[in-house]
């Protein structure tokens, strides 16, 4: 099972309302369960092995300059497109992928999301400059939360 079948997967239990969800597979089971006591569990090898979060809502940071919501529809949001763990750097004694001005070509990796102790790298869908990162460093993100804003001019 691909981690795209697993994000899909998770969305529509998220949307059915289902209380949980089993699959057992060959090397592979994956256990989703919904509701106030959130649990995902995955029995499958993992390279890098990381404690299972509890993702919160998090609220995007109101823009700090007057002159940037009215100019907001020129720019393109990058969303998250799964819940997890947001993360500017690969690593903590790593450098951040991009920061706030820096030019990125369409492709370009602008964060990664740990969901289910698997890093998925969130590329950009344009070229352009950063104009604004909307989350701080190892921080809960929602399914569709705003994490970058990209004047794709």
């Amino acid at each position: 099972m691909r981690i795209k079948e697993i994000q899909n997967l998770i969305k529509f239990v998220a949307k059915s309302g289902a209380s949980e969800v089993t699959i057992e597979m060959e090397k592979l089971k994956l256990t989703i369960k919904t509701g106030s006591n959130q649990t995902v569990q995955e029995t499958v090898p993992v390279i890098q092995p990381l404690a299972i979060t509890q993702p919160q809502p998090v609220q995007p940071e109101e823009p700090q300059d007057s002159a940037l919501p009215e100019e907001d529809s020129k720019y393109v949001t990058i969303t998250s497109p799964i819940i997890g763990t947001f993360y500017r750097k690969p690593s903590p004694d790593k450098p951040a992928f991009v920061e706030m001005g820096d030019s990125i070509s369409e492709g370009s990796v602008l964060c990664v999301i740990e969901a289910m102790k698997l890093f998925n790298e969130i590329e950009s869908e344009v070229s352009g400059k950063i104009v604004k990162v909307l989350v701080e460093d190892s921080t809960p993100v929602e399914f569709d939360q705003p994490l970058f804003l990209i004047d794709p001019s």
